[in-house]
């Protein structure tokens, strides 16, 4: 067994989730929601953090046994001069793991040594920064499934579209931060930040679905892979584009 401190960090919950953490032996720290970013760096200052390494998961992801176990090998046996570990994700949407369409592996940085890293403060897609950076990669997953359904999901990334809005915002006004992640998400943020946010509003939505779902083989995911490449790779990126294209009307009015 691990022995490690659980931190929690809440902005709100109405429902039993601090009860059932707090029976977990959890400790729970609350702050006001603004996003993603903020919410960590609070969380990395204000937890008391006493053990080696420190771990980021978020609400709806779990540990495969395999990676509780590798890590348990690896990270506390790692030679002194690395500072961080990569994972992959794997997504699940209607109980179907969704493994193509470029969408596995996902690698994120999620472990570190403690005191090393800070969350890049971004509106969306922010990715934890790892100073000095010598990071390995672990071999097994974390899990990613969302069991609240639909119209959670919709709501969801409907707030997701509102905070890619401020990012794109800020790539057209020169603001690049590519540099200083892993190799993974590096090249995919510069993609989003060289060719994407150039090509035409709208049309890009399209063009990004259209590579994921065909060229890289998203269709191979079943009926749940129908529904979840196009919500998430063709509605939300052209809803992203109708806020951008409806805010810079109104700008323009």
């Amino acid at each position: 067994m691990i022995d490690a401190d659980v931190f929690i960090v809440d902005s709100g919950s109405t429902d039993r989730t601090l009860e059932i953490a707090a029976e977990h032996g959890c400790t729970v720290l609350e702050n006001a929601w603004v996003n993603y970013a903020t919410q960590y760096n609070w969380g990395l200052e204000n937890a008391a953090i006493t053990t080696p390494w420190t771990m980021r998961m978020d609400a709806d992801e779990t540990i495969t046994p395999e990676l509780a176990e590798e890590i348990k090998r690896t990270v506390f046996q790692a030679d002194a001069a690395i500072t961080g570990f990569t994972l992959k994700r794997r997504v699940y949407f209607w109980g179907r793991w969704i493994k193509h369409g470029g969408y596995y592996p996902t690698w994120l940085t999620r472990i570190w040594r403690t005191g090393t890293a800070h969350c890049e403060p971004r509106w969306m897609d922010e990715h934890m920064v790892i100073e000095p950076s010598n990071i390995q990669r672990l071999e097994h997953d974390i899990i990613d499934e969302n069991h609240k359904g639909l119209s959670f999901w919709v709501d969801k990334h409907n707030r997701y579209a509102d905070r890619e809005v401020r990012d794109l915002l800020a790539i057209s006004e020169g603001q690049s931060t590519s540099d200083s992640l892993d190799e993974q998400a590096g090249r995919k943020r510069w993609m989003k930040e060289n060719l994407y946010s150039k090509m035409p509003l709208f049309f890009r939505a399209w063009m990004y679905w259209f590579v994921r779902y065909f060229l890289q083989l998203g269709i191979l995911d079943g009926l749940p892979g129908l529904v979840f490449h196009f919500l998430q790779g063709f509605w939300y990126r052209f809803l992203v584009d109708a806020k951008l294209y409806e805010m810079r009307r109104e700008h323009h009015h």
